[in-house]
């Protein structure tokens, strides 16, 4: 009995447990996380606060045809310009400079703001949300330093330009060494090294040469140094000057163009077979150049001649002081009158095949105390260089740059291209 009453309270027992109602399963609330917009912030402003119109001036723009375009009504567009015209002339918006209009983001995207890029660097904001305030501004940039160096095969553009090396690069080299380097007569296995400066906007857009800071040149088994170095503090840049502070710059560049080749030297002796090798003396350096390469100023002076005259063509002379003179012949056209003052590397005319020429170049003619000589045989005068006060300084200041010139290596890529070697730091 006892065993029967037992066994009816465990079946009772079990039958309440399993009608019990089972507890419902607690799930917890997804754990959800908040992750802001990205701020896309361009010309000092949140674009992510506007709707944004991008677009470049095109023919018959201006900046009220702009707006108008855009929904703003003339009145309006009057009192932007008026109130703009003390800070910018919006009369100068050229053809095909983009531009960025900024919209109130509602449904009626009232036009809030004109943003007008001059260049990649500078621009100009007229905003006119609420009081209406124009003003220019800068993107930032960063200055970045790079090195590059390479071994000629063929000629120094061609060398540089093999290793995409900017052709801002390519012409200042070719300013530095205009006074010291013949590159007309560069030797296969001549050597360089260059430690220069680039600028990029917001750390991504090139936006050119800034400068070179040093640079070193092997021609002809000779090392040619170059450092730049500011010895007046009131002038904005420096001048490039050589390991013992003397100055890169002559009275006189080394030729009238940049990037050619002699044709013909100087050879008193010369003597043509198309004349019956009669002895025909020539007088010039000629630097044969494509049609329509300008001519240069080799130094300072006052053109006294620029006409046309007989197997000389169209020419320009030039008298700069009581010992030197030089004239350039064959020209095309020239680009400056009698009388005129120009300045060493000003352009005076442009390369032709006037006179008596088979093919397009630049003769160049050069006289001492009144007699035709030869310029590449002549010691020609340097300009000031580092003062005596300053050398001390300049030495402490080359010191790095020479050290680190010599750090850069050589890298061969082929027989005629040399790979471009970079260590960049930022400043």
């Amino acid at each position: 009995m006892y065993q029967k009453s037992l066994i009816v309270l465990v079946l009772l027992a079990l039958l309440m447990w399993s009608c019990k109602e089972e507890p419902e399963p607690i799930n917890p609330e997804p754990f959800q996380t908040y992750i802001p917009p990205v701020e896309l912030r361009e010309f000092g402003f949140n674009l992510n606060d506007y709707v944004v119109k991008r677009d470049t001036i095109r023919s018959g723009d201006s900046f009220g045809t702009i707006l108008q375009r855009n929904n703003m009504n003339y009145p309006k567009i009057y009192q932007i310009a008026e109130s703009a015209k003390d800070s910018y002339d919006i009369r100068k918006l050229q053809i095909g400079k983009p531009y960025t209009m900024l919209f109130s983001k509602d449904s009626l995207q009232t036009p809030q703001c004109f943003i007008y890029q001059e260049n990649n660097i500078d621009y100009v904001v007229i905003h006119f949300a609420d009081s209406i305030v124009t003003y220019k501004e800068k993107k930032p940039v960063t200055i970045v330093t790079k090195e590059a160096s390479g071994i000629i095969n063929n000629s120094l553009s061609v060398t540089m330009d093999s290793q995409g090396l900017p052709q801002a690069l390519i012409g200042e080299m070719a300013d530095i060494y205009a006074w010291s380097i013949n590159f007309w007569k560069l030797q296969k296995g001549d050597k360089f090294k260059i430690i220069y400066k680039q600028r990029y906007i917001e750390d991504s857009i090139y936006a050119g040469l800034e400068g070179i800071d040093a640079a070193y040149f092997q021609h002809k088994d000779e090392d040619f140094y170059a450092f730049k170095f500011q010895t007046d503090t009131l002038s904005k840049g420096g001048d490039f000057f050589d390991e013992e502070a003397k100055s890169l710059k002559r009275a006189f560049l080394q030729a009238p163009v940049n990037f050619g080749r002699i044709s013909s030297r100087y050879n008193l002796n010369r003597r043509i077979a198309y004349y019956g090798y009669a002895l025909r003396p020539h007088k010039g350096t000629d630097f044969a150049a494509a049609i329509g390469t300008p001519i240069l100023a080799t130094a300072n002076g006052t053109v006294t001649e620029s006409t046309r005259r007989g197997g000389n063509g169209k020419y320009v002379k030039i008298k700069h002081n009581e010992t030197y003179s030089t004239q350039y012949l064959h020209m095309r056209n020239q680009a400056v009158k009698k009388g005129q003052y120009v300045k060493q590397g000003d352009v005076i005319g442009y390369v032709g095949m006037t006179g008596n020429t088979s093919g397009p170049h630049v003769c160049y003619r050069f006289w001492k105390n009144g007699k035709q000589v030869d310029p590449f045989k002549e010691k020609l005068p340097s300009v000031e260089s580092v003062p005596d006060h300053l050398i001390d300084k300049y030495n402490e200041f080359i010191s790095p740059l020479r050290d680190r010139l010599k750090s850069i290596p050589y890298e061969y890529q082929n027989e005629t291209t040399i790979e471009q070697g970079y260590s960049i730091t930022k400043n």
